[in-house]
């Protein structure tokens, strides 16, 4: 067990405060392009209904069109869709290498069971916000995307740190994605609690 503590921006709006609500099946991509590495990320829309503005890895809601033979497979269609509506970039589900999953704490207004993926920058493309969902997208090296949360210029919520965070000590995209195919991936479950009037976030070992 770890904790953790958190800045406010850190946290979904209203984090430790709501009832219980459902868990939405949800996945997202991490692009990966470079060496070493960059991974790409996306602005939300001011507008949106869940973390506004905050800067997140390109993905959304499992659709009723996505579901497969099993978990795994619903989640990667999702993500594969998800990435192309958002960053018009085409991958297939099959290549989508799976690195986390996370689900959202209780106490938070919006619960999401996330599947998160690695892909490679497919040859010949280049990524291009929505300007619905996404209405910026920045290749950025993890270790800068992380300084640059720290210093309050790019907002970033709990899972997306910490994802990125998983990234940070390697330079090659190939040995990356070899070492996390077939791994086993644990399910990450998250749990907020106060202490002294603050935040903090609590990760069962």
């Amino acid at each position: 067990m770890s904790t953790h503590e958190v800045r406010d921006d850190q946290l979904p709006d209203g984090a430790g405060t709501a009832g219980a609500v459902p868990v939405t099946p949800s996945a997202s991509v991490l692009v990966l392009r470079g060496e070493p590495i960059e991974v790409l990320l996306m602005r939300r829309s001011h507008g949106s209904s869940f973390v506004p503005d905050n800067w997140v890895f390109p993905g959304g809601i499992v659709e009723a069109a996505d579901k497969g033979a099993g978990e795994l497979a619903t989640a990667q269609a999702c993500a594969a869709r998800e990435l192309h509506e958002e960053a018009g970039l085409r991958v297939s589900p099959d290549a989508l290498v799976w690195t986390a999953r996370w689900i959202t704490p209780e106490g938070v207004p919006k619960r999401f069971d996330t599947w998160f993926f690695l892909a490679e920058l497919p040859a010949g493309q280049e990524p291009r916000a929505d300007d619905v969902e996404g209405v910026e997208l920045r290749w950025l090296a993890p270790a800068a995307a992380l300084d640059a949360n720290r210093r309050g210029e790019l907002a970033m919520v709990f899972p997306t740190i910490k994802n990125l965070e998983a990234l940070r000590s390697w330079r090659s995209i190939p040995d990356l994605l070899a070492a996390r195919r077939g791994s086993p991936i644990p399910t990450t479950r998250p749990v907020i609690v106060l202490e002294n009037g603050r935040k903090k976030v609590v990760l069962p070992g």
